[in-house]
Order: C-alpha cells, then sequence, then structure tokens
C-alpha cells in the first residue's frame, strides 16, 4: 500500500506544480516589458510564447488527457510549433485575455484530473511519432512543456 501512497502523493505534487508553474508564468509575463521583442534565438516573442503556452496547454496535451481517459487506444497527430504560429497566432489579442484563459484552464483541467479514478492515470495512448504514453506521462509532459516556456522567460529576464 505504501507503494500507492507514493503514486498517489507523486501526482498530487503534479498538480500542485502546474497551478504553482502556472501561476509564476502568468506573473512573468505581466512583469515583463518586452510584449513583442523577440525573446530567444527563433524569434518567438513573450506574447507568441504565452498564445503557445496557453494554446498547447488546452489543444494539445488538455486534448490528449483529455482523450486518453475517454478513449480506447486514442492516437495523436504531431504538433507543429511553427505551423500553430503561422495558422493561429493572433498578435492583436490581448496578454491579458490570453493568460486568463490559461489560468482557467490549468485550473479546470487539474480539478478534473483531482477527480479521476486511479487506473485512469494508467490509460494507454499512442502518439504518432514518440509511441505509446500512459496518461499520466501526457500530465508530466504538458508541466514539462510549461517548465520549458517558464525558464525561457526567466533567462531573458536575468540578460535585460
Amino acid at each position: 500500500m505504501s507503494d500507492h501512497k507514493e503514486l498517489y502523493d507523486y501526482r498530487a505534487r503534479l498538480l500542485a506544480k502546474m497551478i504553482s508553474a502556472s501561476q509564476e508564468f502568468c506573473t512573468l509575463c505581466r512583469e515583463a516589458q518586452t510584449g513583442f521583442d523577440p525573446l530567444n534565438l527563433d524569434g518567438w516573442n513573450l506574447h507568441q510564447i504565452a498564445a503557445h503556452v496557453r494554446d498547447v496547454n488546452e489543444m494539445v496535451y488538455g486534448a490528449r488527457l483529455r482523450r486518453s481517459v475517454g478513449e480506447e487506444h486514442s492516437v495523436f497527430q504531431n504538433f507543429e510549433s511553427d505551423a500553430w504560429l503561422h495558422g493561429q497566432y493572433a498578435p492583436d489579442e490581448s496578454l491579458e485575455k490570453i493568460l486568463g484563459e490559461f489560468s482557467a484552464n490549468v485550473l479546470e483541467l487539474v480539478g478534473w484530473l483531482e477527480t479521476l479514478p486511479p487506473e485512469a492515470w494508467s490509460r494507454l495512448s499512442r502518439h504518432e511519432v514518440y509511441g505509446e504514453f500512459a496518461m499520466q506521462s501526457w500530465a508530466e509532459r504538458s508541466l514539462a512543456h510549461l517548465v520549458q516556456h517558464l525558464k525561457s522567460i526567466q533567462e531573458h529576464k536575468t540578460t535585460i
């Protein structure tokens, strides 16, 4: 039973980190003075990153989590960031709207994840490029994606 307790504790920490990282991300975005200045070598700016993080959280990882639980043998297509940037990014969308939607989505997603029975976290799905994943892996990858972008904003902030 202690193995289960450790796993449940890990999942609770994972969900808590999703919330805290999303709050930190939003705070840093609001504090930044570089909304449309490039933050990194690929030329993306803070506004683009914020919109990307919001959309990936909802349309990629959020969808994968929900489909992994709700469908048998889900298969997911690869997400292309540059295609998203050229096809769905809206530079005139307010940063506050983006961050508000992102925060609300994270809270809703975490609330849903907290209600799932333990076996739901082990449900399998497949990515067309990277292979098979348990639902828990999608939650971990979602957090890793957020932390990656959080770090890029933190690093940029320390260099200006």
